[in-house]
C-alpha cells in the first residue's frame, strides 16, 4: 500500500495517508472534506550501498531486532 500525503482544500490541512487500490479517496482528518490535492512526496533513497545497509544491520542487532537477516546471517551463541 502506498502512503500518499494530501492537502485538503477546505481547510488547508495536510496530512498523510495509506491507500488501497480498492479504497475510496480519504476524508479529511480535521474537517472530514472530501476536495483533497495529492502532493508529491519525497522519495526515499535506495539503501543498497553497502556502508548504510551494515550500518542499519549493525543497529538492528543492537537493539534486538533480527528480522532483517536472512538464517544463515543470524549468529548463535
Amino acid at each position: 500500500m502506498p502512503y500518499y500525503t494530501y492537502r485538503c482544500t477546505g481547510c488547508d490541512a495536510v496530512f498523510e495517508a495509506l491507500v488501497r487500490p480498492s479504497d475510496d479517496a480519504p476524508a479529511c482528518p480535521q474537517c472530514g472534506g472530501a476536495a483533497l490535492e495529492r502532493q508529491m512526496g519525497a522519495f526515499a533513497p535506495a539503501a543498497k550501498t553497502p556502508g548504510l545497509v551494515d550500518k542499519a544491520r549493525a543497529r538492528a542487532a543492537r537493539e534486538g531486532h533480527f528480522s532483517n537477516y536472512s538464517r544463515s546471517e543470524m549468529k548463535r551463541k
